[in-house]
């Protein structure tokens, strides 16, 4: 009798697309997800269990057909590597990772609405994705919804989450919103937060604290007598 394993049926990388081809229609789209990701890299800088994607296409077998990737704006794995065979990653394939699925995703709502609050809804909850995060700063009033979003898979269906920022402990953050300044725009942005519901600071910010504090030390080195350049 022949023990036939459907995995090794499944398309490798190589045989895949990089994502679906479909142009994000908002630069928030692109520009949350990656604020996320780089204070992520500056929080977690010496942990090599995690990626965070964003705008890459998500391959599993939870859909109709395993060569057909779902592409979040961002998300989130836990106990994969940083690097795949140490190599950077052209998408993300479910059954290379050690069936390990994105413990959060996040979907940025723009003008042509994606099926958030739907058909994605669904993709995820039949991929596993514990976490789903939908933000909609502009259209909310038009799909009868809040601007922030926050569901918990529980039972096979998401369960919408209270409070903000939400506190996630399977990842060790929480997520929620604020006024900030990114990439030369001050406006509101999503970020992550401690337990107690602090924001954690942006690589930006911890650079500006840096120079700040290092300015306030050659200040008192200067009334002290002592020239800081001479050190």
């Amino acid at each position: 009798m022949v023990n036939y394993n459907p995995l090794q049926s499944l398309p490798s990388s190589e045989e895949l697309p990089d994502s679906d081809d479909t142009p994000v229609d908002h630069e928030l789209q692109t520009l949350i997800p990656t604020l996320l990701r780089g204070i992520l890299n500056w929080l977690w800088g010496s942990r090599l269990d995690w990626f965070f994607g964003v705008n890459m296409g998500v391959y599993h077998t939870t859909g109709k057909n395993p060569r057909v990737a779902i592409v979040p704006d961002g998300f989130l794995s836990l106990g994969v590597e940083r690097l795949k065979d140490g190599k950077l990653r052209p998408s993300y394939i479910v059954w290379e990772e050690n069936n390990v699925v994105p413990i959060l995703v996040l979907e940025v709502v723009s003008k042509t609405y994606g099926g958030e609050y739907d058909e994605k809804m669904t993709d995820y909850a039949n991929l596993g994705v514990l976490y789903y995060v939908i933000y909609n700063p502009d259209y909310w009033r038009r799909d009868r919804h809040d601007a922030f979003e926050v569901y918990r898979l529980v039972d096979g269906a998401y369960q919408r989450q209270t409070g903000e920022p939400v506190w996630m402990p399977e990842i060790g953050l929480g997520i929620g919103r604020e006024i900030g300044t990114y990439d030369r725009c001050r406006r509101e942005w999503l970020y992550w937060y401690n337990s107690d519901g602090v924001r954690f600071s942006t690589p930006d910010e911890v650079a500006q604290q840096e120079r700040q504090r290092t300015q306030r030390l050659a200040e008192r080195l200067r009334e002290m007598g002592i020239d800081p350049e001479e050190l």
